[in-house]
């Protein structure tokens, strides 16, 4: 096999750096399998020494000269350098054994083989030299160039003992599955299935990450189906396993919201690389199981399930330790909002409705129109053409409406401290109760968020309900 980039400066230079230590070193993992999937040299070349690995790093860093970054971490007995575009991850070629309540393995120096048997698929144990004694040889003991012509992810030791060792490897075995459109060969399959349980003594930080591997892949529908045939689902996320099946009664249904929302994800992911994005598509439904009614010849609703969601945004992302700052929040909202697009699409679009979604969608409106576009999954095409054509006029609209009130983002032109000095108040419920008023006026378009038609509505406003504010707040509850 002919490896036309060894001939590249900087792998000639690995290759002196290797000789000068006598030391065997071989490219392996990831970096071997896209050359010989895409013919890609990547820019994360992974190397494994026989021994001084550590030294090796050294020598390399001080070659390429001062536009090379050394990391050294000497409990882990790895080196990082950074160059140019390139990292150069080194590790002396290990062997590990595990015990059955922790994925850290024990390590010890092993050789090139100990390395390759220690990997988690065969098309990650592909290996080819890098000093001159192994210059441009191609070692696969696991067969894996079959696995990669046959798109096939196989473990290269047996299945059960790899994903009892580190169960992390069954999602890593889903992961590649999905991103690379192979298949998990039946045996590795069954493994998983059968191994589901070791999931949960890997931290949720790893789990998270490898989710949102998942969901950034071309068509992540393809990852959690396996997700959920391997029985993993149910154990790492069982909120949104929760959205499975069907119900009929008196011969009315309702459709499968596990599989809704899967197409929805796909449909975000034809538009939008957007990890949060993406993650708005996947909770958007989340909390219809919770709000399933059935109502007597209407069939099921799921009233409410847009703000029940929402509310579950925050507990699912603590759980499954993903971020609980802006990101989080993003997603909360576009749960939230999910449905008002559509209602807007279904009916006569007023001005004032289309000011309140741009108000509350703000600089995210069109992620939003992404979102409930995407959720548009009826196999009838006509439905499809004219909710497609509606949510055109719902766009135009919104257009129409930002340019003309700059809605978005917008704050009412006189603020809670300006009201204060303007009545003589102190702050509390009466200033509140006159800042929610204008912002309301502004929405639905009674007055324009210009200084004197806000400041006439105050003094109109104050003068009604000066001496009872409490009317007010009353009749606001009832509304």
């Amino acid at each position: 096999m002919d490896f036309e980039f060894l001939k590249q400066p900087i792998f000639q230079l690995l290759q002196q750096s290797f000789d000068e230590l006598n030391t065997e070193a071989f490219l392996i993992g990831g970096f071997v399998r896209d050359y010989l999937l895409y013919h890609r040299v990547g820019d994360e070349v992974d190397i494994v020494c026989t021994h001084s690995a550590l030294e090796a790093a050294e020598l390399i860093c001080k070659k390429l000269g001062d536009h090379a970054k050394l990391s050294v971490f000497k409990n882990f007995g790895t080196a990082h350098i950074a160059y140019q575009n390139k990292t150069i991850e080194l590790v002396n070629a290990r062997k590990e054994s595990y015990r059955k309540d922790s994925r850290k393995p024990q390590v010890e120096m092993g050789t090139l083989e100990d390395d390759q048997k220690r990997r988690d698929f065969t098309i990650n144990a592909l290996a080819i030299g890098l000093d001159r004694k192994n210059f441009g040889k191609f070692l696969d003991p696991f067969n894996g160039v079959e696995d990669l012509k046959n798109k096939i992810i196989r473990t290269p030791l047996d299945p059960v003992v790899t994903f009892d060792d580190d169960p992390l490897r069954m999602m890593r075995a889903i992961r590649f599955a999905a991103k690379l459109q192979f298949t998990i060969e039946p045996k590795t399959f069954h493994a998983i299935q059968q191994q589901k349980e070791r999931i949960k003594i890997v931290s949720k930080e790893r789990i998270a990450d490898e989710l949102n591997k998942i969901i950034l892949t071309e068509k992540p529908s393809v990852g959690l189906k396996l997700l959920d045939e391997s029985g993993l689902l149910e154990i790492i996320f069982p909120e949104l396993s929760k959205l499975k099946g069907t119900e009929t009664i008196n011969g009315l249904s309702h459709k499968d919201n596990f599989l809704h929302t899967l197409q929805v994800l796909d449909n975000v992911a034809k538009k939008s690389d957007n990890l949060w994005l993406r993650w708005a598509a996947l909770l958007h439904d989340i909390a219809k199981p919770v709000t399933k009614k059935f109502e007597e010849g209407k069939g099921f609703t799921f009233h409410g399930h847009e703000e029940m969601g929402a509310r579950m945004v925050p507990k699912i992302f603590a759980k499954l330790k993903l971020p609980l700052n802006e990101k989080m929040k993003y997603v909360q909202k576009l749960v939230r909002l999910h449905l008002r697009p559509i209602v807007l699409a279904k009916t006569e679009v007023t001005d004032s409705a289309v000011r309140r979604v741009l108000f509350e969608a703000s600089d995210d409106i069109e992620d939003l129109m992404i979102l409930c576009e995407a959720d548009i999954t009826t196999k009838n095409p006509l439905k499809v053409k004219r909710y497609l054509q509606n949510f055109e006029l719902v766009r135009k609209k919104l257009k129409e409406i930002e340019e003309k009130d700059h809605i978005r983002n917008f704050q009412p032109i006189i603020r809670g401290e300006e009201i204060i000095q303007m009545f003589h108040l102190k702050p509390g419920k009466m200033v509140g109760i006159l800042k929610d008023a204008l912002k309301e006026a502004i929405l639905e378009g009674i007055i324009q968020n210009e200084y004197e038609q806000a400041k006439n509505f105050l003094v109109e406003l104050y003068n009604k309900i000066k001496d009872n504010p409490e009317s007010t707040i009353q009749k606001k509850d009832n509304h």
